[in-house]
């Protein structure tokens, strides 16, 4: 751990989160966790404190969104050597200004463990008896948690907005003709280089990278990564040096990333339907710790924020390249 914030920032900030945004400029879209406002060709992604699970918004995290766009612009640096990127610049640590691309509507989830409490997690499915996973044939005798003999891929289509994305194999991606088999394989590429490159750089600085999704664009004719990359949100992390013991004692890993909420909203009985539970600030300062703890870990940099209100400093921020 390289420098924690104390507890009694963590909780003063909860009064700070940002939760919405609504800048009378461009069109706007809001995602589950992104605000996205468009004007003439580029695109500004404002990076909320929401947290969602089981896709469903539930609250927010103290400086999550910082977290959050902060990691994605470490690896837009780090891997704009293996596929071309959307960012332009990062004016505020919450907001990315990027070129506008028109984006794909699949997402490329890649696993190298077996794990998950969703109804779309591998885990989930292998417990119910799936063994042919979104096209992956998963051999029996597999264990929660457990490496898989090579990373596999699992698309998602992109749902509507307010509906949930569903998981299906690569062919079928190709047979419905959401993209095309050429720009499909492509994607395929890219994204296993980009997990391998992952993998190789965080185990480094004791992380597993587990599993994570890649969304990506068209940009003059080219594909192009967007949105995030390898975040706690997008991706599932694991501390490395605990991870065979724990395995063995059939315990869980040590985890960072949002896995800690859904774990705690499983052991209330949700998983995505009825009404959320109310999710207390003891559970929302710990996720904010894992959090911190990840971006550090992944980058090796010691996370800077103070209180303040998040809103009123992107206002000032965005004034400068907009107003």
């Amino acid at each position: 751990m390289i420098g924690m914030l104390s507890d009694t920032i963590l909780k003063n900030q909860l009064k700070f989160t940002l939760d919405k945004t609504n800048f009378k400029f461009g069109k706007k879209y809001e995602g589950k966790v992104r605000d996205n406002y468009t004007f003439d060709d580029k695109r500004i992604i404002i990076t909320t404190d929401r947290i969602s699970a089981f896709d469903r918004v539930l609250c927010t995290i103290p400086f999550k969104g910082q977290v959050l766009n902060q990691t994605a612009a470490f690896w837009f640096e780090k891997t704009k050597n293996i596929i071309e990127n959307h960012v332009i610049s990062i004016p505020d640590p919450n907001v990315m200004l990027v070129k506008e691309c028109k984006p794909l509507p699949v997402e490329m989830v890649v696993r190298g463990y077996i794990t998950g409490v969703t109804t779309t997690s591998a885990w989930y499915n292998y417990e119910k008896g799936v063994r042919n996973f979104c096209g992956n044939i998963l051999p029996e005798g597999l264990k929660k948690n457990q490496k898989l003999a090579k990373p596999i891929i699992t698309p998602s289509t992109k749902a509507e907005h307010g509906a949930h994305d569903e998981s299906v194999s690569g062919e079928e991606i190709i047979k419905r003709k959401v993209v095309d088999e050429k720009l499909y394989r492509q994607m395929e590429k890219a994204s296993l280089a980009l997990f391998d490159f992952g993998t190789k750089l965080i185990v480094k600085n004791n992380l597993i990278l587990v599993d994570t999704k890649y969304e990506f664009g068209e940009l003059n004719g080219k594909l192009v990564l967007i949105d995030e990359a390898h975040t706690p949100d997008s991706s599932r992390f694991w501390i490395k040096n605990t991870y065979d013991k724990l395995f063995y004692q059939g315990q869980e890993p040590q985890k960072l990333d949002k896995e800690y909420v859904r774990m705690w909203l499983s052991e209330k009985g949700f998983i995505g339907e009825g009404k959320i539970p109310l999710i207390p600030d003891e559970v929302k300062v710990e996720a904010a710790k894992r959090y911190i703890t990840a971006y550090e870990m992944i980058t090796s940099k010691q996370f800077e924020a103070k209180n303040e209100d998040v809103w009123k400093r992107i206002e000032g921020s965005l004034r400068k390249i907009i107003f």
